[in-house]
């Protein structure tokens, strides 16, 4: 029998607030916000049900750096000052619950909607979406969005971001040795492929208030990246310690690796095993239960990252703390469920595009 006691303690983080608890709100797609990238009503009450219903740590969904960086319709915005009064409303919302309060920062790359961006961008080339390489003054300007962004997160009174670096998104296709062809600084070794991450994380560190977080978000496998060469990343990103916690997206956090050589273990042990000193380690990936999530940290986690089990139930940190034996509704679920569980008409539309997710109404 896994204790569960552990989800309930404190996590202290090396800069900041601690988190109350084990459970952080993964970053969740949910299509809410405004066109312009402004905060609706509907994402503010999606996410700030999720701080009050105790979620130690609430992160907003992806939200992009640049207006050319969009990765989906309704997105939210981070690149511009009209973001402001929404991000700040929200930042305090969450506080106010006793939750730790972080904003994910996102740019789509070549995984932008043509139709949304017009002018789809990426590491290098791509003839699938008809993206183009972006020239080296422009992966020196992205990289000072993302810290602009960084900044104007502060300034909305969040305790910190999170950078998106995983899925296959931009900063994972300049990781990608098969994605990223370039021939600057940018490209080549891993050191080079791995540049822009680390600019943007020293730059984050060196320009925001010494108590502000930073986290980061890396995947492991899909999208032309290699399990060796993101445990590299990771090893140098926690000994280098100017991230507070590095967050595993692991798709499930019981599954073994893709790549053949590493079967035989987990995927998530090649990064529990990691010396970390202050930096704190997390794992997202079909956490359904209170048992998943305590078997996340009985695994060497410090922290379990709830998805798709947080969109069933908004108290899942209540629930699971509450009965050892809890289990997130099985699927399908109505859209009255969704709706009682404060999503708005445009994320249940979203989710209906999860196969099995939604109950299919008779025609």
């Amino acid at each position: 029998m896994l204790t569960t006691e552990k989800l309930a303690e404190p996590l202290s983080l090396a800069h900041g607030p601690a988190m109350k608890n084990r459970f952080m709100l993964a970053p969740l797609t949910n299509t809410q916000s405004h066109a312009d990238g402004r905060l609706s009503d509907d994402e503010f009450r999606w996410l700030t049900m999720r701080a009050e219903g105790g979620f130690g740590l609430t992160m907003t969904c992806a939200a992009h750096v640049q207006a050319g960086g969009q990765g989906f319709p309704g997105q939210l915005g981070v690149w511009d000052d009209r973001h402001l009064e929404g991000l700040t409303r929200l930042a305090a919302a969450i506080k106010a619950q006793d939750s730790v309060s972080s904003l994910q920062l996102h740019h789509a790359g070549i995984r932008s909607p043509k139709d949304i961006v017009g002018d789809v961008v990426g590491a290098s080339d791509d003839k699938d979406t008809g993206g183009r390489a972006l020239k080296t003054a422009e992966v020196e300007k992205l990289r000072d969005d993302f810290i602009a962004a960084a900044k104007r997160a502060e300034k909305a009174g969040f305790d910190g971001v999170e950078v998106h670096g995983a899925h296959g998104y931009i900063l994972a296709q300049f990781l990608s040795p098969e994605v990223n062809q370039r021939n600057d600084i940018y490209g080549g070794s891993l050191e080079n492929r791995a540049r822009l991450i680390f600019e943007i994380v020293n730059g984050i560190r060196a320009a925001c208030r010494p108590d502000f977080q930073l986290g980061i978000r890396l995947s492991p496998e899909r999208f032309g990246l290699k399990l060796a060469e993101v445990r590299d990343v990771a090893t140098e990103l926690l000994s280098a310690a100017k991230i507070d916690f590095l967050d595993m997206s692991l798709w499930d956090v019981k599954k073994e690796p893709v790549e053949e050589e590493f079967q035989g273990r987990s995927l998530m042990s090649f990064f529990t095993d990691l010396a970390r000193g202050n930096v704190r380690l997390g794992a997202a990936g079909k956490i359904m239960s209170t048992e998943d999530a305590a078997g996340v940290i009985e695994a060497g986690c410090d922290f379990a990252v709830i998805g798709r089990a947080a969109i069933l139930h908004h108290d899942f940190p209540r629930r699971a703390l509450a009965d050892a034996a809890y289990v997130a509704p099985s699927l399908p679920v109505t859209e009255q469920h969704l709706r009682d569980e404060g999503l708005g008409s445009a994320f249940i539309a979203y989710m209906k595009g999860w196969k099995g997710f939604v109950v299919e109404e008779a025609a």
